[in-house]
């Protein structure tokens, strides 16, 4: 009778083990099954808004871009990127508009109130907390343009610093990454910036353009950033004192450029710089490639700097670049993939006292 009963019940368990097996296979299928139709319709289906934001975001990094050809043909890349591009608004900085350390502006709106009420114990600058859809960053309001300058790896040539090297040896109390630099094979050492540098009204570094639209970005004796498509001796006869170059442009005397579809550059880690009609520096990293935070786009970029009153701002180098340090600590999310997420740069922007 025991003998039985454990036969009986050991065919039960085969059973119940035989369902549960086909139950688990089922849901696998399942769980497959929708998962390969979401892929397909993600990516090949009707609504173009995910196709663009892929390529887009995968065409403008340099070692990334395979993550756009291994699913699309080069036709259809070159027809998405012709649908998203920026169209830069024409012109240079016109000087005569920014009045530096005017205060008669006034609050144009919320945003402009959080940005002109300093820290009681901070007049030189205000870390904000930025936010959107899908992004998450900061924005450092730099309330006295004379204290900003470009500072450079040490050993230009050679090989880069990253962001809290160059914090400490130029005792900066903000540092964000400034222009691109040249990276053959996705492997440099950051070493070499694309463009001419200008540091304290003198040539540093004159190498290839990046050809990524834009121009030169930097201040003059008058402590005004001033942008502008110009040759390097065009540039010293302005009278820049500090100045790189790289793009886009965002805003020229208060017009936006025109952003087609996303802008191009898909969504990523972001940096940027612009400056208001009563000279407040704003300087912007977004963080991406995050869980917590994709990435913006340059539409994300231009927007933000409009709603803080930016008269004139530029696209600064991202992605892996972007970085954001104050008072010797890292404020963003790096994903340079060095040592705390830094990577070694060649350009900088800084705040000094």
């Amino acid at each position: 009778m025991k003998n039985r009963i454990d036969k009986i019940v050991k065919i039960d368990k085969i059973k119940r083990d035989s369902s549960f097996k086909k139950k688990g296979i089922y849901l696998f299928l399942s769980f497959f099954v929708v998962f390969f139709l979401s892929f397909l319709f993600l990516f090949y289906g009707p609504w173009d808004g995910f196709r663009n934001v892929w390529i887009t975001s995968a065409m403008h990094t340099m070692s990334h871009q395979h993550y756009a050809t291994w699913f699309y043909s080069d036709e259809t890349i070159r027809k998405v990127l012709a649908m998203n591009r920026v169209v830069e608004v024409d012109g240079v900085s016109n000087r005569d508009d920014i009045n530096v350390n005017d205060g008669t502006i006034g609050y144009a709106n919320k945003y402009e109130k959080e940005l002109l009420e300093k820290d009681a114990d901070n007049d030189l600058y205000k870390v904000i907390k930025i936010s959107g859809l899908g992004y998450r960053g900061f924005l450092v309001a730099i309330y006295d343009p004379s204290k900003i300058s470009v500072a450079t790896t040490d050993y230009l040539g050679v090989t880069g610093q990253d962001a809290l090297e160059v914090a400490k040896k130029e005792s900066a109390l903000v540092v964000i990454n400034a222009s691109g630099f040249y990276d053959p094979n996705w492997n440099s050492n950051g070493s070499l910036p694309h463009g001419t540098v200008i540091s304290g009204g003198v040539v540093v570094s004159d190498y290839a353009d990046s050809d990524v639209g834009g121009g030169f970005i930097g201040f003059t004796n008058e402590n005004k950033l001033v942008l502008g498509k110009m040759d390097r001796d065009q540039a010293l006869e302005l009278g820049y004192r500090d100045a790189i170059e790289f793009g886009p442009y965002l805003i020229i005397n208060g017009k936006r450029s025109i952003f087609e579809g996303n802008g191009g550059w898909g969504l990523a880690p972001r940096t940027a710089i612009g400056q208001r009609r009563d000279g407040i520096v704003l300087l912007l990293v977004i963080n991406g490639r995050l869980p917590s935070s994709i990435g913006a786009s340059l539409v994300d970029l231009a927007e933000i700097m409009e709603r803080y009153g930016a008269y004139n701002a530029a696209n600064l180098d991202g992605g892996s670049s972007s970085v954001l340090v104050v008072d010797g600590k890292i404020v963003n999310t790096p994903v340079g993939g060095g040592e705390n997420g830094l990577r070694k740069l060649a350009t900088f922007w800084v705040v000094k006292k």
